[in-house]
């Protein structure tokens, strides 16, 4: 069995992998037509806290506006099974009826085909906290970290250069984020190998005929409870 991983990178952790199916940039996962669960990445940046660009944009933006892809990433996983992944407090679960998680509390429904959570990638390798949300339909759940992550403001030695340094030092918001601001786009963006793993056995464990739930710690779901 394979899975397929959408939205990514060409050369990242899913790329060179025999039970990987990998759809890039230039793939374009939108198109994606099936038969294989998936683990889905869409793009965030329109739908996270400055989806607007922040003030130096010099170009108006439309919050949601990422050319379709969170939409077709959810039909996706709903269609063929799997997970998808967004940080922590993406607009887009309002903005398509998911009911948000809550930190803290492990899986809970989020609307009539799948489950949600709200996990730190920093318990599984990432060297930022990086809260992230995920959403997950028939396959197994699993019993992830679902603590809070000690506050970070400094690097593992040699892993930042004198610049960096200089500019942390500089810089207010790092004592609001930590050392998340010492790291470059791509090193806050990428998914640890350990995190990756999970998610691709997730995907891996889809069974078509019915959904896989763990035996305690998932509320009953409300057929008349409106997404937040």
């Amino acid at each position: 069995m394979r899975v397929a991983a959408l939205y990514v990178a060409k050369g990242g952790i899913y790329d060179g992998r025999d039970d990987v199916d990998l759809w890039d940039q230039e793939r374009d996962a939108r198109l994606y037509p099936g038969p294989y669960p998936v683990v889905a990445h869409p793009p965030c940046k329109r739908w996270g806290r400055y989806w607007n660009g922040g003030p130096s944009a010099n170009v108006p933006r439309l919050k949601g506006d990422d050319g379709g892809c969170f939409s077709s990433a959810l039909h996706s996983v709903r269609l063929w099974g799997g997970v998808l992944e967004h940080p922590a407090h993406s607009s887009a679960w309002l903005w398509h009826g998911l009911r948000e998680p809550v930190a803290g509390e492990g899986w809970r429904p989020a609307d009539l085909h799948g489950f949600t959570c709200h996990v730190e990638q920093g318990h599984y390798g990432h060297r930022a906290r990086k809260a992230t949300w995920l959403y997950a339909v028939r396959c197994a759940l699993p019993d992830l970290d679902w603590s809070e992550g000690a506050s970070r403001t400094r690097l593992d030695p040699g892993y930042r250069d004198a610049e960096q340094a200089r500019r942390a030092r500089r810089s207010q918001r790092e004592r609001r984020t930590g050392v998340r601001q010492l790291l470059s786009a791509e090193q806050r963006a990428a998914t640890p190998p350990e995190f990756a793993r999970i998610m691709l056995d997730m995907a891996l464990s889809v069974n078509p005929a019915e959904a896989r739930v763990p035996q305690s710690g998932v509320e009953s779901l409300d057929l008349f409870e409106a997404a937040p």
